[in-house]
């Protein structure tokens, strides 16, 4: 006779819901699966930052030595974030099929010979091309929050994205103030300027490709196991059905847009701000480096404070809570934008500056807040649409107000920038859910309990 056999159920340090996702988030654990995934992810994101934008802080020096013009500068900087557009999107599809570990780590690891390559640059075009190339590792994003909506429940998935994306995105204000200093060290040791800074590109490259074996050997889709998906939907094996599916979503259109000018208008900011203090202020590289890294560094609590606001606001009102308080976030961010091009000394563009850092980057992590309720079958697409929107959105704004093709000035350019963030916020007014309601109007449909909980 055969005696019946019992499923064993996995046991978690964090208390989880019937998915097995934490319904508690604790920064500072690592605790696996959970937590060991969120600080692989952000750590990997990280080290994409910080080599997408280790280029800005010596963009002086690099212009000296490769002789670029104002043009070539643009250029390159546009290239920077037109290498992501497409990438960002194919990751989100990616992390569908074969889940954000293999797609993360595979990514990094093919854009990490971009990153050293800038060793070997030595012409505008090459240089132009290589930061194309390496914009591309800035899709690791879609696959940071993918992830983490796959760990985390419903409750706490906005400040669980929030610190992934946050604490990664220190990485652009990091490496603003580490590539000068870098730089410096290896000059010290008595190596010519265009052989210094070429040299100090090996350290993100190095870093990069850490990161990413880091995740393969550690790292776990979900909190049961390895991703792949279920054989017994035939809907979730075509990848077209899982892709048509995500682009018909209105909501992620929109959402797309409002991230195209929070952290779109982030990105564009990352590429100028130095550069911008550096001439318009006449400070050193250094300090201009220390001043811009300022505007990267608030991530740490910003962007994260923006998923708590979001957590917290759709316990108490729901979905209409985290729709308003991102409304109300990104307008005040577009404010700060807009005075941040009409102030005139240098104390005063700091300090406005650091206020507008602090509101942009929490309404990204407002908009992360909202993502994972569009679409749970067609989660990666709906995240690679808003994450494309980024890239779009610092592409509009790099070409039209600071690709050096223009005579406009940088701080009227900045203020314009901050007069679209606020007229593309306000179609988030149209996003509707008809079981949870939008910002004006309630729900429709009586609630689904198993969806309507990620709520409470």
């Amino acid at each position: 006779m055969e005696l019946p056999t019992s499923k064993i159920e996995p046991s978690f340090s964090l208390p989880v819901d019937s998915e097995y996702k934490a319904t508690e988030f604790r920064p500072f654990s690592i605790s696996s699966p959970h937590m060991r995934a969120f600080h692989l992810a952000w750590l990997s994101l990280f080290s994409c930052y910080f080599s997408t934008f280790s280029i800005p802080p010596l963009m002086e020096v690099i212009r000296a030595d490769l002789n670029l013009s104002d043009t070539d500068v643009g250029r390159a900087n546009i290239a920077s974030l037109a290498g992501s557009i497409f990438s960002r999107f194919a990751m989100g599809t990616a992390c569908d099929l074969v889940g954000p570990r293999i797609a993360s780590a595979t990514l990094s690891l093919l854009t990490a010979p971009a990153v050293f390559s800038m060793c070997l640059v030595s012409s505008p075009l090459a240089f132009i091309l290589i930061r194309f190339l390496i914009g591309f590792c800035l899709a690791n994003f879609v696959a940071n929050q993918f992830w983490m909506s796959s760990m985390f429940s419903g409750c706490v998935v906005g400040v669980a994205n929030g610190y992934a994306a946050g604490w990664a995105n220190v990485g652009a204000g990091f490496t603003q103030l580490v590539m000068p200093l870098l730089y410096s060290l290896i000059i010290s040791f008595n190596f010519a300027s265009s052989s210094a800074w070429r040299i100090a590109f090996v350290f993100p490259a190095i870093f990069q490709v850490i990161t990413a074996i880091m995740i393969l050997v550690y790292g776990q889709d979900l909190p049961n196991g390895y991703y792949k998906r279920r054989k017994t939907d035939k809907r979730d094996e075509n990848v077209f059905g899982i892709l048509f599916n995500g682009l018909k979503n209105y909501r992620g259109w929109i959402l797309g847009l409002a991230y195209g000018f929070s952290f779109g208008v982030e990105l564009t900011t990352d590429n100028i701000i130095a550069q911008y203090f550096y001439e318009r202020f006449g400070v050193n590289v250094e300090t201009a480096g220390v001043i811009a890294a300022c505007f990267g560094l608030t991530n740490c609590i910003s962007r994260p404070g923006g998923g708590v606001i979001s957590d917290v606001m759709g316990k108490r009102f729901g979905m209409r809570g985290r729709l308003w308080s991102l409304w109300v976030v990104q307008t005040v961010a577009g404010l700060f934008c807009v005075l941040l091009g009409r102030v005139n000394t240098i104390f005063e563009s700091i300090l406005v500056m650091c206020c507008f850092s602090l509101f942009v980057q929490a309404a990204s992590g407002l908009i992360f807040g909202v993502v994972p309720f569009v679409s749970k079958r067609s989660l990666g697409v709906i995240s690679g649409i808003t994450g494309c929107g980024a890239t779009i959105g610092a592409e509009v704004t790099q070409l039209l107000l600071f690709s050096g093709t223009t005579n406009l000035p940088t701080q009227a350019g900045i203020s314009i920038m901050g007069l679209m963030m606020l007229v593309c916020t306000l179609p988030l007014t149209l996003i509707y859910f008809p079981r949870w309601g939008g910002m004006f109007c309630g729900p429709s449909l009586p609630p689904e309990d198993e969806d309507y909980s990620l709520l409470e």
